[in-house]
């Protein structure tokens, strides 16, 4: 079986804000740091989260969605890059068009997500607090120029897909934008919004059996109570997981991990348990077509 490519993201601000261990609020040195020990224990691709702030309400366009401090995140990319190899991927899909754009230009990422759906997100997964709303469509005008400048670029798309359509559009951009058909997708289940999937191996299951020819697929788990069975599920089957504070920061359910690479340390373990080895970053390059920046 192919090895196991782990993706971390550190982040709970939006998901978990009462995380005690959340690095966020802590400084961008702590999280680079976060994400550098995180990289040690055996994720080859750091899902970053630099500095940004989401809209306070929807505005008139019916877009709610973030705003990015665009100089952060080059300065949190150095220092991790300063410490440790790995496949740098910049996040917040929901951030604005334009800002992600200048962001690729001025610090060049190996990868971006992009988000192949509808911004339809939820977080409420904490009771008694103000859950975070945000609205986007992502139309395929949108992701055709998504699929030019990275490709003029040379970054690497993940495609998120919440649901089966993001799937779709994917298949849409190689048919009418030349898209590389060497998809990287990851499925995001449990996440909650108008998007939402089912966080069941019976949902990945689905998903896993349509997946077309040329995609590798990654397993994002937004659900402390089944997460870690959904992931084992992806991790038997030979897909990809991605793990984190942002999308789950419980060992067990109700127990925080102090640390990310607590996190990633428990996936490595089950790979392992079931002879699955773990993919260094260079082995994850090769998988996803990567050179060195």
């Amino acid at each position: 079986m192919e090895k196991l490519i782990i993706t971390v993201t550190c982040d709970s601000s939006m998901s978990y804000p009462g995380n005690p261990f959340n690095p966020t609020p802590r400084g961008w040195d702590v999280v680079a740091d976060e994400y550098v020990r995180a990289a040690n224990a055996g994720a080859a691709i750091c899902h970053l989260h630099g500095p940004y702030t989401v809209d306070p309400q929807i505005r008139p366009d019916g877009t709610r969605l973030s705003d990015l401090e665009i100089s952060g995140w080059g300065g949190l990319r150095d220092a991790i890059l300063g410490k440790c190899d790995t496949v740098i991927q910049y996040g917040i899909a929901n951030g604005r068009f334009p800002q992600r754009k200048e962001l690729m230009r001025r610090y060049k990422p190996d990868m971006i997500s992009v988000c192949f759906n509808a911004h339809d997100e939820c977080f409420n997964y904490e009771p008694n607090r103000v859950p975070v709303e945000l609205y986007g469509l992502h139309n395929r005008d949108e992701l055709a120029e998504y699929v030019r400048v990275t490709r003029e670029l040379g970054v690497k798309m993940e495609i998120e897909a919440f649901h089966y359509g993001g799937v779709w559009n994917a298949l849409r951009m190689i048919e009418v934008e030349d898209m590389d058909p060497a998809v990287w997708v990851t499925f995001f289940l449990g996440w909650r919004g108008g998007c939402w999937t089912p966080p069941t191996a019976k949902a990945l299951i689905y998903m896993q059996d349509h997946l077309p020819p040329g995609f590798t697929y990654n397993t994002s788990v937004m659900d402390p109570e089944h997460a870690w069975t959904v992931l084992s599920t992806a991790i038997l089957m030979g897909g990809h997981v991605r793990i984190g504070m942002e999308d789950n920061p419980f060992l067990t359910p109700g127990e925080y991990a102090r640390t990310n690479a607590e996190l990633v340390d428990k996936v490595v373990r089950m790979a392992r348990e079931i002879g699955r080895e773990i993919a260094s970053p260079d082995e994850a390059r090769a998988v996803l077509k990567l050179s060195r920046h």
